[in-house]
């Protein structure tokens, strides 16, 4: 049988799209670090307020980023096939979705934002400070949607480097603000010599005005690096709607959003149920979510590149490149998530005591990262395999694979594990990564048996 042949040539093309997004989503990690560190220092409680919505989060921000995957898509393809005025005009209609959907989540997320705490199932001590942070969190939520968005169709265009500087611009005016906001004014000593630091004192609200502040600058940069790009400028287009982009557009992104939208609201539910355990399963949780994002950062960098270089490919119609990047950047992936989750396994109790010294938030917590360091090259897998359906524009089996396994396995089971059997966070964990490991089986069948065939096959004649 003759032996497949590994294409080594394409590893720098794959890891010079795949290293600045993984330089900014660690960087992005580094902050989160940052921010659990300095409110963790106020207190459980603290902890717990901030950790009570962080699943909202999630919903609101994937659902919005999930729009841009849409876009994505089709800039990708546009730019492989050569059509640089068409992927420009992509991004005209880019702007327009930007504006529509970041006021509608502006005034959805402020209006809802006394609620959520409390539906959230979170202490009643903390619910009051918890919905204000949350409320300050999204009232710059048009400058996080242009962000999110415009940073997309520029990676789409295969200028992840711009993204990244904006992120580390953003992220360190978030450190900074931070440590302005959330302490008191205080001593220090350096060689000997005692300084005093400003400080408002804020705490978490504090916290909350950092990252709303840092949130804003980041929608500025990214928009001016969006109008000023050489090749996908929305400047000299109409802002218009036009069917002929929107159309295809949407057809990509909106079973996209279903898929974030119920998957995020699927995080919600799994949360609010681990919320019913106690601030203490809170915490736990909150920091165990907040470590393990660090560790899949080579998995969503890879992501971002599998998906432009899908797109790439089937714009330019090379089917014979997008089976030898399927195959590298799988191997790539695989290497760096045995890696990452052996590092997560031997050191989890370290990484938790950075953020809190309460002995049973460390145990807990060190216990359900090491449950998940051992699955995450599988994880890894299917994050690589849906970020090239992305490129290729096929999100509706990613949406029904996504619904099956987080309701079906994740919450069905939690639900039965917390509510009927007394269980606690190690068996809500347990689920999750049942939920994970049934994600791969389904996602490697499609690809194996229907996606990669059928790109494969020689096209029609006419």
């Amino acid at each position: 049988m003759k032996r497949k042949r590994l294409s080594w040539e394409l590893i720098p093309v794959i890891f010079t799209l795949a290293g600045p997004t993984m330089l900014e989503q660690l960087m992005q990690t580094a902050v989160q670090y940052a921010d659990t560190f300095m409110v963790g220092s106020l207190g459980t409680a603290a902890t717990a307020a901030v950790g009570s919505t962080t699943t909202v989060n999630w919903l609101v921000g994937s659902t919005v980023y999930s729009l841009g995957v849409g876009f994505l898509a089709y800039i990708a393809q546009a730019m492989g096939a050569g059509e640089r005025e068409k992927a420009a005009h992509a991004t005209a209609q880019a702007v327009l979705c930007t504006v529509i959907v970041g006021a509608f989540t502006t005034a959805v997320t402020l209006g809802l934002s006394p609620f959520i705490p409390k539906w959230m199932h979170a202490d009643p001590a903390i619910c009051e400070v918890a919905s204000r942070y949350f409320f300050i969190l999204y009232a710059p939520m048009l400058f996080r949607t242009a962000s999110m968005i415009f940073g997309v169709c520029l990676r789409a265009a295969g200028d992840t480097k711009t993204p990244m500087r904006v992120s580390v611009l953003v992220n360190a005016l978030n450190v900074a603000l931070n440590f302005l906001l959330i302490y008191s004014p205080r001593q220090i000593g350096i060689f000997g010599v005692s300084l005093t630091l400003p400080g408002a004192g804020l705490g978490v609200i504090g916290a909350g005005l950092a990252s709303a502040a840092a949130f804003t600058v980041g929608g500025v940069l990214m928009t001016a690096a969006l109008f000023r790009h050489p090749v996908i400028s929305p400047k000299g287009y109409g802002f218009r709607p036009d069917k002929a982009v929107l159309r295809p557009c949407l057809k990509v992104a909106l079973p996209n959003m279903f898929q974030r939208f119920f998957t995020s609201l699927g995080y919600v539910v799994f949360a609010g149920m681990i919320n019913s355990l106690g601030s203490a399963a809170t915490a736990a949780h909150t920091i165990a979510n907040t470590v393990e994002s660090a560790f899949y950062i080579p998995g969503y960098g890879m992501q971002t590149a599998a998906a432009t270089l899908a797109g790439n490919c089937i714009g330019a119609k090379d089917t014979v490149r997008l089976k030898n990047m399927s195959r590298m950047i799988q191997l790539s992936e695989i290497a760096l998530m045995v890696v990452s989750g052996g590092l997560l396994f031997a050191f989890a109790p370290q990484l938790v005591s950075l953020f809190s010294k309460d002995e049973q938030v460390i145990t807990l917590c060190s216990t359900v990262l090491r449950m998940v360091a051992l699955s995450e090259p599988f994880y890894g897998v299917s994050i690589i395999t849906e970020g090239m359906l992305q490129g290729a524009g096929k999100t509706t089996m990613p949406f029904v694979f996504n619904i099956i396994s987080m309701w079906g396995v994740r919450i069905v089971g939690t639900f039965i594990c917390v509510t009927y059997c007394g269980m606690g966070l190690v068996s809500a964990w347990a689920c999750m990564i049942g939920n994970n490991m049934l994600l791969l089986v389904l996602f490697r069948v499609y690809y194996l048996k229907f996606f990669l065939p059928k790109q494969l096959a020689p096209a029609p004649e006419k």
